[in-house]
């Protein structure tokens, strides 16, 4: 018998209306019989126009609650056409009725005594009737014991049994976790139905489905019943929990590689990886294994669930790698081992995985790129998930996850070592820089001791010659002594500048020809204001060797002046200029007195003094020098612009 010929014979009152909004989709004849309402004006009334004022309120509490055709299930008083109150028990199913998602509501009229009356032992051939055609899987269950009592056709179906196959199971052998039947019937307890709950339900043949199921309290052949109504959502659980578990991967994914880039600490990025696998993964170790040149091993990082053997710093005794067994790792094989006593491994590889309780793993070997050029790589270790607890069949995509994860680690590894090669080059690096420091320490220490010496050695000489001035009777030779006397002292002043200097190599010539001059007025005694001194010097470089003959030039020319310029104790004046143009330094010395004879050959003279000047312009310090005799005499010397070391 199909549907439609139940529908239009049943001998008692049934309702179509759709959830949405309750209105009638159709009724039988017995219920236009029943109500005095034609069916063309139920199809136009929705059924709270069929209840009483009273029941209107819960009835409309009940139909703004989703899927709540369970809770229409019970007992009310409805109106007829002609005003009178009939009390009825319901019992309220959620079908597919078309395009509609429909309540299919079956009525029996209990007026009589207004006995209010669940009990559906009089008519149990009506019930299975009714049940036997809702399009929908349901299952009826004793409430004491929880033995299945009845299951339709559909469930039979959804479940790949036999009504043969259910008879005096308990009902919790159908769920995958049989703690879920004490949380409904802990909620049915409270008199509540139970709509929409999620659960894992086993067929079995062992398979796995998920489903969307509600309870309610019933009577069923005259005992206490609960009655579920199941709807396959496997494909959209399996979709919802692939993309969580995507979700999880890449995020794991971003939190290994955003840790990689914030982090060059090989230790903490292997210690966060290892966590985040064994938490995703769920199992109960996750480790990272490192080979050392003989193929020996070393555990570098681990995560271990709670009572499991810990292997970080234990020594681990395998010699399957050293003998062989890590050629197909080289290669990049990965491995999945679901039980580890069907792998096929060899005795001390068992041995090795019996140390720590393990019963199935995930292997990823971690290989690194040997360098650019060569496409080969090198195997630096392995990724391994363990299971302790039970055998476990694996994902295809958590070994992808697994192998994904060796790509970040080899990353980090070498960015690691690239890093630590840095550092080790920094390290030498600043250590021979140390030891130059220390070398140029020490340089400029004997450097300067040296020039304190030599200072004072032209200082012992100076002396000699002024004590040995002071015997003389002729002033002409005594003046020959005080000129080699300013000499010396020029040359002295020069390793005095250099070795009180705080850089070593750096000498002030705006300080030193200043100083020089004032000791070569001291040392002919010009009365003050007589002749007047103007220096304009550049704090120009000059290295040691260039230093001392401008200080000899100079000595030599502005005591020519002092002594030749300003006969009869004229008044005058000096000028000392020493500037850089480009690349040459020039000096010019001038002084307003009475000039160079004409007929002098000052480049070729018997003057010792005019002699050295040509010398030491030509020869020491490359450079040329003119003469201009006009309104007193100017030496213009250049010379090229060399290095402070050259």
């Amino acid at each position: 018998m199909n549907f439609s010929l139940i529908f239009a014979n049943y001998p008692h009152s049934i309702w179509l209306y759709d959830q949405n909004n309750g209105q009638f989709l159709d009724v039988n004849e017995a219920a236009v019989i029943k109500y005095g309402y034609s069916r063309e004006e139920f199809l136009q009334m929705q059924i709270t126009d069929i209840y009483s004022p009273e029941d209107v309120i819960l009835l409309q509490k009940y139909l703004a609650e989703k899927d709540s055709g369970s809770n229409l299930s019970g007992q009310w008083k409805h109106r007829q056409k002609n005003g009178n109150i009939i009390y009825v028990e319901t019992v309220t199913h959620a079908i597919k009725y078309g395009k509609y998602n429909a309540h299919l509501v079956d009525i029996q009229d209990v007026t009589e005594g207004r006995k209010i009356d669940r009990n559906f032992q009089e008519d149990e051939d009506r019930c299975r009737s009714i049940y036997q055609a809702i399009p929908v899987p349901l299952i009826i269950s004793r409430a004491s014991d929880g033995l299945i009592l009845y299951a339709n056709p559909e469930l039979l179906q959804i479940f790949r049994c036999s009504a043969e196959d259910l008879a005096n199971r308990p009902v919790s052998d159908l769920y995958y976790d049989p703690a879920e039947r004490k949380a409904i019937l802990a909620t049915l307890n409270q008199h509540e139905s139970v709509q929409n709950y999620e659960l894992l339900l086993q067929r079995a043949d062992g398979s796995n489905f998920w489903a969307i199921a509600s309870f309610q309290y019933l009577i069923f052949n005259g005992e206490s019943a609960i009655l579920a109504i199941f709807s396959d959502i496997t494909k959209r659980k399996q979709a919802e929990l692939a993309f969580k578990a995507q979700a999880e991967r890449e995020q794991l994914m971003r939190t290994v590689a955003q840790r990689i880039r914030k982090s060059l600490n090989l230790q903490e990025i292997l210690n966060t990886t290892v966590e985040e696998v064994r938490d995703l993964l769920q199992v109960d170790r996750v480790v990272v294994y490192q080979f050392a040149p003989d193929m020996s091993g070393t555990i570098m990082a681990e995560s271990v669930g709670s009572g499991w053997t810990v292997a970080l710093g234990v020594k681990i005794e395998d010699t399957c790698f050293q003998t062989g067994g890590g050629v197909e790792y080289r290669q990049g094989r990965k491995r999945a081992i679901a039980n580890i006593y069907d792998a096929g491994l060899t005795d001390c590889h068992l041995h090795l995985l019996e140390q720590f309780e393990v019963q199935a793993n995930l292997v990823v070997p971690i290989l690194l790129k040997i360098d650019e050029e060569n496409t080969g790589s090198r195997l630096w270790g392995l990724l391994v998930a363990h299971q302790c607890s039970r055998q476990r069949d694996w994902e295809d995509n958590q070994l992808d996850l697994l192998d994904q994860l060796t790509v970040q680690i080899a990353i980090a590894i070498q960015q690691s070592s690239i890093f630590q090669q840095a550092q080790n080059e920094l390290a030498e690096r600043q250590k021979a820089e140390m030891n130059l420091r220390t070398a140029l320490v020490e340089k400029e220490v004997l450097l300067k001791e040296i020039h304190h010496r030599v200072k004072n050695n032209l200082q012992i000489v100076s002396s000699l010659l002024q004590l040995q001035s002071q015997t003389l009777k002729d002033p002409e030779i005594s003046r020959v002594f005080q000129d080699s006397q300013n000499r010396i002292d020029s040359i002295s002043l020069i390793h005095k500048n250099l070795y009180i200097s705080p850089n070593i190599g750096k000498l002030d010539v705006v300080d030193y020809v200043q100083n020089l001059v004032n000791s070569i007025l001291m040392s002919y005694q010009i009365e003050p204001g007589k002749i007047s001194l103007e220096t304009n010097i550049d704090p120009v470089h000059l290295n040691v060797d260039q230093a001392i003959a401008c200080g000899l030039v100079i000595n030599e020319l502005l005591s020519n002046s002092l002594k030749h310029a300003f006969p009869k104790q004229q008044t005058g004046k000096i000028t000392i200029d020493l500037h850089d143009i480009g690349d040459k330094i020039e000096i010019i010395i001038q002084d307003n007195g009475v000039g160079l004879p004409d007929n002098l050959d000052w480049s070729n003279a018997d003057s010792l003094g005019l002699s050295l000047v040509y010398d030491l312009v030509t020869e020491q310090i490359e450079g040329r020098i003119t003469v201009e005799r006009h309104h007193g005499t100017i030496f213009k010397i250049q010379f090229p612009h060399l290095t402070l070391h050259q």
